[in-house]
């Protein structure tokens, strides 16, 4: 959609440049300078949407809370593992 604005200041600014009316240039000009604020501003839009993180993929508090036991009690039953002991229910 931003390049199409930025085809829109294109043409304003040829209407712009061969015209010979002044009022009609004026506008023209006014037209170009908003078309070319507006693609400037979507291409920044499009790249810093492009660049986010995805929020669906974030772990809740609740979430890594329950991670972080389960790894301590991998770690737990590896080192007991690993000393011979019987695991501890």
């Amino acid at each position: 959609m931003h390049w199409l604005l930025l085809g829109l200041a294109v043409a304003a600014f040829a209407v712009a440049f061969n015209t010979t009316a002044t009022w009609l240039m004026a506008l023209c000009l006014i037209f170009a300078l908003l078309f070319l604020l507006g693609w400037i501003l979507g291409l920044y839009s499009a790249r810093a949407g492009a660049r986010s993180r995805d929020e669906t993929a974030m772990i809740d508090p609740v979430e890594l809370r329950r991670l972080r036991e389960q790894a301590e009690a991998r770690k737990l039953a590896a080192q007991q593992q690993q000393s011979g002991e019987p695991p501890v229910a």
